[in-house]
């Protein structure tokens, strides 16, 4: 078999997967959304942290809600890091250094898990399992309950009230993240995956430049449970350096797949989850099919560009096998890559550097698009929700006619707030890399020189302030400035944008809705999937082309 007819059979097999589960998981989310029924244990959990989970919140309260709890998040995985030195479990580790442990916590708090460090030479078992794998579900379960109260914007009227954070938050956790990953680690670790927690392996003989000799480190781990819910909560961060391409993390061609359709399978079925809430099955599905075609068309052009580059190397591997795994292939990867990108998750399977100058400037814009196809799981819903908003407003603009959606108007307050959420991402980003670009200091982190290492730098700001969490890999950024800028760029990344989220929602729950008329925008029609795709992709080209220009597009062309 063909290497490209292999990547096709497995990206059908994938779709396939997504739309088995789409229809089933979208209505079950959206029953435990809203639902009045509180569990026990769940019970338990609001008597403990002394929360009302039956007590509605305006947006101001849900979001000083979210923000309280990440801050405490970021201080006590802080603190964790910083204590690993005298916790039982650390496999002899020290602490973790300050700049460093405040990047990690704001890593993985944001939801964006960038590791500047090797995981399996830095973290114990309680840093890992107590720490950072617990980040991975309250934190996918922080931007599930953010989509969810945007969602309500929509589907309630007279009313500034968006539903219950703590509510929200605990159920996503315990009732859609944990079941789902319980079975996942099960499959993992049927596939080959590590769950233990053993102590550091001494192993050898390996092949150096005389012969054999030496030994190499491996750690054990609860890998297997920690790689479900990296995949499944859109976070990204691996156990080991490696991340996704490890065998002990993904040790088959079916893990990889079924690691891939984790990532996605949330994201696209909240668009289910959103039609269901707003009473509106077609409306959910407009949005699918926006995601859809940007999703498939990304890949497409991943598979393109390195099944296609040319030259005697190339040729004999069958496409641009660099930086890829023999067991997964140039196919697998590139799925990888683009599912990793246009969402906010951050595994790989594969050295992103060693993509060719296109593929790495398909990876740069998946994740400049806001990560909305279908991006991360909350996040994703809630980006392509305002990008909506700016949709209508356009096609408002071209008719004279005051844009609406969902029954809702999209006035003066609705814009701005959605203007401020698509604009607060690219300022991040394109400011700091200018400033690491005009400093003395950061290139010095660069491994390469020219557009490469441009874009090993701007790709780093993207995935940070994206909340992804992904790498080049060729930049060194474990330095003070690297770690203290990224991790403020992702904390700025994730919860600036909430900000103007729940404000919008407040301000569309607080409208009365608005009947459709024969001049109404139908936004369930191909028409408007049309003009949504292209509202994505224009604002987001006049954005960052000219960064793009200078790094990925600059190296395509120049090879």
């Amino acid at each position: 078999m063909s290497p490209v007819l292999a990547g096709v059979l497995q990206l059908l097999a994938l779709i396939a997967a997504l739309a088995l589960a789409y229809r089933p998981l979208g209505d079950y989310m959206a029953r435990v959304y809203s639902s009045e029924k509180h569990y026990k244990p769940e019970k338990w959990i609001y008597k403990a942290i002394g929360a009302n989970p039956t007590a509605e919140m305006r947006w101001p309260a849900y979001l000083r809600a979210v923000l309280a709890f990440s801050a405490v998040s970021v201080l006590f995985l802080y603190a964790l890091q910083r204590a690993q030195g005298v916790l039982p479990g650390s496999l002899g580790f020290s602490a973790i250094d300050p700049d460093q442990a405040f990047n990690t916590a704001a890593s993985f708090v944001a939801n964006t898990n960038w590791q500047s460090y090797y995981g399996e030479q830095a973290m114990g078992h309680v840093v890992q399992t107590g720490g950072l794998a617990v980040q991975n579900f309250v934190s996918a379960a922080v931007g599930m309950a953010v989509a969810v109260a945007l969602v309500r914007g929509f589907a309630r009227s007279r009313t500034g009230e968006l539903g219950n954070f703590w509510s929200d938050l605990v159920r996503g956790v315990f009732r859609i993240l944990l079941p789902i990953s319980v079975i996942g680690a099960i499959v993992l670790v049927a596939c080959g995956a590590i769950q233990n927690f053993s102590g550091i392996h001494e192993v050898g003989q390996f092949l150096n430049g005389h012969g054999l000799g030496g030994t190499q480190q491996w750690n054990g781990g609860a890998v297997a449970s920690q790689e479900v819910i990296k995949e499944l909560g859109t976070n990204g961060g691996g156990y080991f350096n490696a991340n996704s391409a490890h065998p002990f993390e993904n040790p088959t061609p079916f893990s990889n797949l079924f690691e891939i359709f984790l990532i996605l399978v949330i994201p696209f079925a909240l668009t289910r989850t959103f039609g269901r809430m707003v009473g509106n099955l077609r409306q959910g599905y407009a949005i699918l099919a926006t995601m859809g075609v940007i999703w498939l068309g990304f890949t497409a052009l991943m598979m393109w560009t390195e099944f296609a580059h040319h030259g005697p190397a190339f040729d004999v591997a069958g496409g641009a096998m660099e930086g890829k795994e023999t067991r997964f292939g140039i196919g697998a990867s590139a799925i990888f890559s683009v599912a990793t990108t246009l969402t906010s998750t951050g595994a790989v399977n594969s050295f992103h550097s060693s993509f060719t100058g296109l593929g790495g400037g398909i990876q740069l814009l998946g994740m400049q698009l806001g990560e909305i196809a279908p991006g991360g799981v909350g996040s994703g819903l809630y980006g392509m929700l305002i990008m909506a908003i700016i949709a209508v407003f356009i096609a408002g603009l071209m008719v004279g006619r005051t844009p609406e959606y969902l029954g809702k108007k999209i006035g003066t307050r609705e814009i701005k707030l959605a203007a401020c959420y698509i604009l607060i991402t690219p300022a991040l980003v394109l400011c700091f890399t200018a400033a690491a670009m005009a400093m003395p200091t950061p290139p010095h982190s660069m491994l390469n020189s020219g557009a490469h290492g441009f874009s090993e730098v701007l790709y780093a700001y993207t995935s940070g302030a994206n909340n992804n969490g992904s790498a080049f890999a060729g930049l060194n950024a474990d330095t003070q400035w690297f770690n203290s800028t990224i991790g403020i760029a992702m904390l700025l990344g994730r919860f600036l944008p909430m900000v103007f989220v729940l404000a919008l929602a407040g301000s569309l729950a607080e409208q009365k809705p608005v009947p459709e008329t024969t001049g109404t925008l139908r936004t369930d029609k191909p028409l408007y999937t049309g003009l949504l795709v292209g509202t994505i992709l224009i604002v987001t080209g006049l954005t960052y082309f000219p960064a793009l220009a200078l790094g990925p597009l600059a190296e395509g062309l120049a090879s």
